[in-house]
């Protein structure tokens, strides 16, 4: 009893020292304070030998740890990283869309009319990678989404909601978790540990000046087509799910090739041009980054790609704008980094 009350008239006094401290001229606080509560230990972290917990913030919405289980296996420690990271990258986009993630990284991505074809052409993306991952949709799931669903090995499917018809033929499956989770909440900051201290930032967002069209400068090329600028759109907003150096190809909406992690923008090139083959022809690619020299977007424009939007900023932008003028690519520079490191 005693320890209910010290930890109620903590929060409280946390929870003014928190209001009394904000600064509205900074982006970020001087200090500030959290309650973590229990709400659940896990059956081991990211390794088995490693003991986990999730805990719910007091002081934000319920977001993904207030998701309901209507279904399946005990939620790891995994299942829970990957499950955030795909229900970010499905609300990156306004139409409806699916995400698949394994290992926190996109296996696809693809927005469509409907979230049934949105999550057939993610999976397209990449099939062999998306077996045991997890899926986020932004949308309802349908009966048809459910129907493709019920045939692939997933760890985790995440939505707003699900039809009756949808939830029964998936509830078939005695291992798939799933989850309904109706608040998109993106915290505002990030926290990361460090030895002897914490790293804050504000949460990179689709949302500083460089992530619209409208503000991107053109830098080679002929004029775009609408259908082009809307793929490179779409790519640009979707790279930012991807782990640093990140380069995704995309066309009609989804993802078709994705090279991640690598820690050379030339070796994220080649992956990418893998992993779309045949596919990579005339599809549009968005970088995370500004390409260092020309030879990683040269390994792009050789395998067919069409368009290129990435941020600039190299010292040798002159080098790597005259590759893609040689080959009269239009290329587009939004002065906007989605560097992913976590």
């Amino acid at each position: 009893m005693a320890l209910e009350v010290f930890r109620t008239t903590a929060q409280y006094d946390l929870a003014i020292a928190n209001w009394l401290g904000v600064d509205n001229n900074s982006a970020l606080p001087s200090w500030f304070a959290r309650v973590w509560s229990q709400k659940g230990e896990l059956r081991y972290g990211e390794n088995p030998h490693q003991s986990a917990s999730i805990y719910s913030d007091s002081g934000a919405p319920s977001g993904l740890v207030g998701a309901v289980q209507l279904h399946g296996k005990e939620m790891s420690f995994n299942n829970y990283t990957d499950a955030d990271a795909a229900w970010r990258a499905a609300h990156d986009h306004g139409a409806p869309c699916v995400a698949i993630i394994k290992h926190a990284n996109p296996c696809g991505i693809a927005t469509a009319p409907s979230i049934a074809l949105a999550h057939k052409r993610a999976h397209e993306c990449d099939p062999v990678s998306a077996f045991g991952g997890v899926v986020a949709s932004n949308r309802e799931v349908d009966i048809e989404m459910a129907l493709a669903l019920s045939e692939i090995f997933t760890e985790v499917v995440i939505a707003p909601s699900f039809s009756q018809e949808a939830l029964e033929i998936l509830q078939k499956k005695p291992s798939l978790r799933i989850l309904k989770c109706s608040t998109v909440m993106i915290p505002k900051l990030e926290l990361r540990p460090v030895s002897g201290g914490m790293l804050v930032q504000e949460t990179d967002l689709i949302d500083a000046v460089g992530d619209s069209s409208e503000n991107w400068k053109q830098v080679s090329g002929a004029p775009v087509c609408a259908e082009v600028l809307a793929d490179l759109v779409f790519a640009w907003r979707s790279v930012r799910a991807v782990k640093s150096n990140a380069i995704l190809l995309a066309k009609d909406g989804a993802s078709v090739g994705i090279g991640m992690g690598q820690v050379n923008r030339v070796d994220s090139a080649r992956l990418a041009v893998n992993r779309a083959g045949d596919r990579v022809a005339g599809s549009v690619a968005a970088s995370d980054a500004f390409f260092p020299f020309a030879d990683g977007l040269e390994i792009l424009l050789a395998a067919g790609v069409s368009a290129v939007v990435q941020p600039g900023g190299s010292v040798r932008d002159e080098e790597v704008i005259a590759a893609a003028t040689v080959r009269n690519i239009p290329m587009f520079f939004t002065g906007t980094r989605h560097f992913s490191h976590a």
